[in-house]
């Protein structure tokens, strides 16, 4: 991806070149093709192909700020329950949330609105 990003910016770089150096070609009409033909579109596009990264980023970091959550949830229970914190470990009475993949449940009658829990 980043290959053909660069690839164009160095064609538009060089486009931009000839112009400034042409005898009826300016600096200011270098900088505008450079901006507008090399820039601005490969920025667009750098941006919109870069998203499936950014979203397993943003993924990778919630799994470790729920797992560093759990973990101390499980501290503070094995605290207040005046044990010793055990080794790191997955706990038999997890805080993560319900993930076996049935939808929430919804009301009986399709007037009233299911209740969910603020995020937060």
């Amino acid at each position: 991806m980043y290959l053909v990003l660069i690839a164009w910016l160095y064609v538009t770089l060089m486009m931009a070149v000839a112009e400034a150096t042409s005898p009826t070609g300016t600096l200011l009409g270098a900088a505008m093709t450079f901006v507008l033909y090399g820039l601005l579109p490969m920025g667009i596009v750098g941006y919109i192909l870069s998203t499936p990264a950014r979203k397993r980023a943003i993924k990778a970091r919630e799994i470790a700020e729920q797992a560093a959550y759990d973990e101390e949830q499980a501290r503070r229970r094995a605290t207040a329950a005046g044990d010793a914190p055990g080794p790191a470990g997955p706990s038999t009475d997890s805080a993560a949330p319900d993930t076996g993949g049935q939808p929430a449940a919804g009301s009986q009658d399709g007037r009233i609105a299911s209740v969910r829990k603020e995020p937060g």
